[in-house]
């Protein structure tokens, strides 16, 4: 029994301002790329159902053309695997906030042999395969009480695979800046993964090992707001830069699982961060532009960051815009991190202490302040900081 997992595709994702010959956001169309590749993939590979552990689009309403593109990429999967079931899970990203409105992803229940969980936890028995899928879409972690996480004994069915979308407690490294906010919360022994013959997961965009028997994919591409802690976790974990999914072999104990690569549309690169303590402004300038020449292969059409720390706000102000800006150019998103020396204070009398940078205070004040109910506080303190990030670099560029 093969089972193809995918996760956290998030079709609709956009990002940079640069547009595709026919006007589509470029990261979008890269996005959807993915996917395509994907689909070629899994059907190269055959497997006996399909599974999409959540998180299809990025947005609750995606555009118009993320929606008929993934119908077309389901209807292919559909004519290349005309015996798999494909199942689909909502994930967080795919859930209205109010009960009351409707979700897109049922549409997909129009193509023969596609089995949607949107809000509710179900299981679907396929007699032919002898296998059962239970379904817990974010919506039902959420719901009190929650529902149960073990299998359940069935006549005719010898495997049981459990598809959720949610945040296993305890698997997330302390570096959050690229988890996507408003995960469900599943502890590792609600899952009971012991009784599977395999739980696929999504959420969390780095392909990882929970158990023995349960997975996160990852996802398609880099589609979270901060691309180079995925980078990092990416690397930490093995895969490097490797974006891909799953095809789990379920076995009597253990499943086997293989991770599938798919070829992304343009390399990120996070550059060497540069220490910028003490040098001038000329200084800077020759080390950002051998930085950039180092590169293989170019920077052109790629997305790439350099980190600059400890830069004072007039050295930022003469350092060589027109030259960043031909580096803009050249990447598809090309982005001078700088950072400002830390500063420090005097606490009490003769005791060194270190003062809050503004982004700190900035963080510390939304985290405390009170909200109107139903707000965001992550996604409200993340905005912050977009938006302090935003007016920094303007100060810098002049």
């Amino acid at each position: 029994m093969k089972i193809a997992h995918i996760a956290d595709l998030h079709l609709g994702f956009r990002k940079y301002a640069r547009q595709t010959a026919r006007g589509l956001n470029q990261r979008e169309a890269d996005v959807a790329n993915a996917f395509r590749r994907a689909v070629d993939a899994i059907v190269d590979a055959a497997p006996d159902a399909v599974v999409v552990a959540g998180d299809l689009f990025h947005a609750i309403r995606p555009s118009n053309p993320a929606i008929l593109d993934a119908f077309n990429q389901f209807r292919r999967l559909r004519e290349g695997l005309p015996k798999a079931p494909i199942v689909i899970v909502a994930g967080n990203h795919d859930t209205p906030r109010s009960v009351e409105t409707g979700t897109i992803l049922t549409l997909f229940e129009a193509i023969p042999n596609v089995h949607v969980a949107a809000r509710s936890a179900r299981t679907i028995v396929f007699e032919n395969l002898e296998l059962a899928i239970h379904c817990v879409p974010h919506e039902a972690i959420l719901t009190t009480p929650r529902p149960t996480l073990r299998p359940e004994k069935q006549v005719g069915v010898l495997w049981n695979v459990l598809v959720t979308h949610g945040e296993v407690a305890g698997v997330v490294p302390g570096d959050r800046s690229f988890m996507e906010y408003g995960g469900a919360l599943v502890e590792p022994g609600d899952l009971h993964a012991d009784q599977w013959n395999y739980v696929a997961l999504g959420h969390y965009h780095v392909a990882q090992q929970v158990t023995p028997n349960a997975w996160y994919a990852g996802s398609l591409e880099f589609v979270s707001l901060n691309p180079w802690g995925e980078l990092r976790e990416g690397a930490r974990l093995g895969w490097g830069d490797s974006k891909g999914w799953l095809l789990a072999t379920l076995g009597d104990d253990y499943a086997s699982v293989e991770f599938m690569p798919v070829e992304t549309a343009r390399r990120h690169i996070d550059l060497d961060a540069i220490d910028g303590t003490n040098k001038s402004a000329k200084e800077l300038d020759e080390l950002i532009a051998r930085a950039v020449t180092g590169v293989p292969e170019t920077i052109d059409d790629h997305v790439v960051r350099q980190l600059v720390t400890s830069v004072p706000l007039n050295v930022a102000r003469e350092l060589n815009h027109s030259a960043i800006r031909g580096f803009k150019a050249r990447a598809l998103h090309y982005h001078v991190d700088l950072r400002r020396p830390e500063l420090r204070r005097e606490v009490g009398v003769a005791t060194p202490g270190r003062r809050q940078t503004l982004s700190e205070l900035v963080t510390d004040y939304l985290t405390r302040r009170d909200l109107p109910h139903g707000l965001d506080r992550n996604a409200l303190v993340e905005l912050g900081q977009r938006y302090l990030e935003q007016v920094e670099r303007e100060l810098a560029e002049g």
